[in-house]
Parts: structure tokens; sequence; C-alpha cells
């Protein structure tokens, strides 16, 4: 019987046995098929580790076992980063003051375009023949984005903003 015969036979006979084992510990379907396919790999790997009969299977289990406690791990080891991570972009968030958010407004109402030519010069502090990069265009094109949307961002800014009330009726 070669390697690949006998390994055939093994993942036949004890497919449905691990993969229900992974699909009782796990609620994520791709979370199972990573756990059956690591199972499987580490036997075709280690082939000749696998022990003959029935002992295949407890083996098995035993692989699948460890790949569960590593995903079980790396999962934990990656929400620490994301907190971390989220509690870092939370402080260096820049604070918007109150009396700006006409600004934010006037900037939220921009062509998604014009946008970006902004941030890319105000936010990045990038040049117009760096933004030319970026965007994919001539530093001329850049430079004349960049002048369009500073003026559509200024004639934003001059309009007058109103509040509507709305008065119920007696």
């Amino acid at each position: 019987m070669t390697h690949q015969d006998r390994f055939e036979a093994i993942y036949d006979a004890y497919y449905p046995a691990i993969h229900q084992y992974a699909a009782r510990r796990i609620s994520s379907a791709d979370d199972t098929a990573d756990v059956i396919s690591e199972t499987f790999l580490t036997a075709w790997r280690r082939i000749d580790d696998v022990p003959d009969g029935e002992r295949a299977l407890l083996w098995l289990y035993g692989v699948a076992r460890r790949v569960l406690a590593n995903q079980h791990r790396g999962a934990s080891r990656r929400a620490v980063l994301a907190d971390r991570l989220r509690e870092e972009l939370v402080a260096d968030r820049p604070v918007t003051p109150v009396d700006l958010e006409h600004v934010r407004a006037a900037f939220d109402d921009l062509p998604e375009r014009d946008r970006e030519v902004l941030a890319l010069a105000c936010w990045e502090g990038l040049t117009s023949k760096q933004i030319a990069k970026v965007m994919g265009c001539t530093a001329i094109a850049a430079r004349t984005r960049l002048h369009r949307a500073r003026k559509r961002l200024a004639a934003g800014l001059e309009q007058p903003t109103f509040s509507i009330i709305s008065m119920g009726e007696a």
C-alpha cells in the first residue's frame, strides 16, 4: 500500500468523525473546514506516524484538538490586538471642535473625487506631484483638481446653514 493509498483510506474512514468533532466545537463553517483541512494535512505530512486501525481515529482527534487550540489562541491574540489597535486609533483621531462642524458638513457635501484630493493635500500633506501618483493622473491635472476642489469647498462654506424647526399645530 502506498502512502497515498493509506492516506486516502484514513481520510475516507475518518473524515465524517473529524468533521463532526470540529463542527461540535466551532460555530463557523469556515473554521470547521480549516480544522478538518489542517488535521488531514498533518496526517498527510506525517503519514508514517499515523497508527493503524482504530487508533488512527484517536490520533486524528488529538491532532484536531491541537488545531482547535491553536485557532483559539490565534483568535484571542487577534482580539487583543484589535482592541489595542482600536484604542490607539481612538487616541490618535483628531477631535473635531463643535464650532468646525460646518466645515465637516461642507466637506462631506463635496463629490468623492474632491474629498479625496483635498484629503490627500490637507490631511496627508501630499504635494500635487505626489497626489498625481496616488490618483494616477498628471501633476497638472492633480493641481487643477485640487484648485477646483478648494473652490467648491469655499463655496460650500459660504452657504449659510439653516435649522428647520417644525412647529406643532395648535
